[in-house]
């Protein structure tokens, strides 16, 4: 590993943000990675992985601590796949998007839909990245975990990591820390093995932003440039010239309802069922019958509803700022907070909270943030 002379996270964050640490590390390798948190861990000092920068709203007075600048890269195909499909491992500081074009250039189909979205591989797991109603759930079979507690490696099944919706036990939300603390070494997907052709499209929302029948074929690559293209019109994929780009994405989650709830909301408001609706199926043994059928007790499954709608529908709208300030919404995209040139995590943090007042004053519901924040409150 090695130690550079530290420099701002304003300057390694896409929100352009973020005051400079008291120590950085720059790790290129597995073995360096691996190192430089065990000393850091060993010394009790706060310590900071970073990738990408794309998903961190860091605070404007200096990090007391150690920043791991995470530089690993490398895909390598590992055995164990099912038939018709591919394992990849995947370092965890491998760009996501390179990795992504690298699996449609395969013919390897699974997260194809979740092209032009930044950051690392590594950061993927961490708050399970989706896109379009894909999610890396559905292909993730492992990771390597350097696990803070022990200082030792193991490997992770998709399944004890906890995957929800932008969620897993590695994530820190904001209010309360990881369930579990470690640093993700590399992740392991399984895909499927599509070859170059056309391939039908499944999930309704992906249709649905592709504007396709749910009968039509296409192929993988037209998938990711049609997606590309799309993130690029709302501002989504990162262009240094593009202030709409200076952002930490989609900076609140769509939000996860009841469906009571949900027809609170006006009928305008997209939403999406997190499960499919089955009618309830009653069966009574014979000798028990007396002649009456229960009532049927429907279950209904949560809804996820659409955070941008809410936001545009509360007050502000594309391209609002607050007065004098230089953070304000994405004239492209109301769910991007973006940085319009020199702004403040302080001025991020005071639009985030102003959002958040508006959506709930209107709706009833408090919206929360998808990035992790680190020295800045809401």
């Amino acid at each position: 590993m090695a130690e550079i002379t530290p420099v701002p996270l304003a300057d390694l964050t896409t929100l352009r943000v973020g005051g400079t640490p008291l120590r950085m590390v720059e790790a290129r390798t597995r073995d360096e990675l691996i190192s430089a948190l065990q000393e850091a861990w060993s010394q009790g000092e706060p310590w900071l992985v970073l990738g990408g920068g794309s998903n961190l709203l860091a605070g404007d007075e200096p990090f007391d601590g150690t920043v791991v600048l995470v530089r690993t890269s490398g895909i390598q195909r590992v055995e164990g796949a099912r038939e018709g499909h591919v394992r990849l491992r995947v370092e965890a500081g491998h760009n996501w998007d390179a990795l992504v074009e690298y699996t449609v250039a395969a013919g390897l189909a699974g997260i194809e839909a979740m092209s032009g979205i930044p950051g690392s591989a590594g950061a993927a797991p961490i708050q399970n990245v989706g896109a379009y109603g894909q999610e890396i759930v559905e292909t993730l079979v492992e990771v390597e975990l350097l696990d803070e507690a022990t200082g030792e490696v193991e490997t992770v099944s998709a399944d004890a990591l906890g995957l929800g919706f932008r969620t897993s036990v590695l994530k820190q939300h904001y209010g309360r820390g990881a369930e579990r603390s470690g640093v993700i070494v590399s992740i392991t997907l399984e895909l499927q093995d599509v070859g170059a052709g056309d391939v039908s499209v499944r999930g309704a929302q992906l249709r649905q932003a592709l504007r396709l029948a749910p009968d039509a074929a296409v192929s993988l690559r037209w998938i990711r440039e049609t997606v590309l293209a799309t993130r690029a019109a709302k501002g989504m994929v990162l262009d240094d010239a593009d202030p709409d780009t200076h952002s930490a994405g989609s900076f609140f989650q769509n939000a996860i309802v009841s469906a009571s709830f949900a027809r609170t909301l006006p009928p305008e408001c997209p939403r999406w069922p997190m499960a499919v609706e089955i009618e309830p199926v009653t069966v009574i043994p014979l000798a028990a019958f007396d002649g009456v059928v229960p009532p049927p007790v429907s279950v209904q499954p949560d809804v996820k509803v659409s955070a941008a709608w809410l936001i545009e529908h509360s007050g502000p709208g594309k391209g609002f700022r607050l007065p004098r300030s230089r953070a304000g919404l994405s004239t492209k995209h109301a769910l991007a907070l973006t940085n319009r040139g020199g702004a403040t995590a302080g001025e991020v943090a005071e639009l985030a909270r102003y959002i958040q007042h508006r959506v709930q004053s209107e709706f009833g519901l408090l919206l929360q943030p998808e990035p992790v924040l680190v020295g800045v409150e809401l």
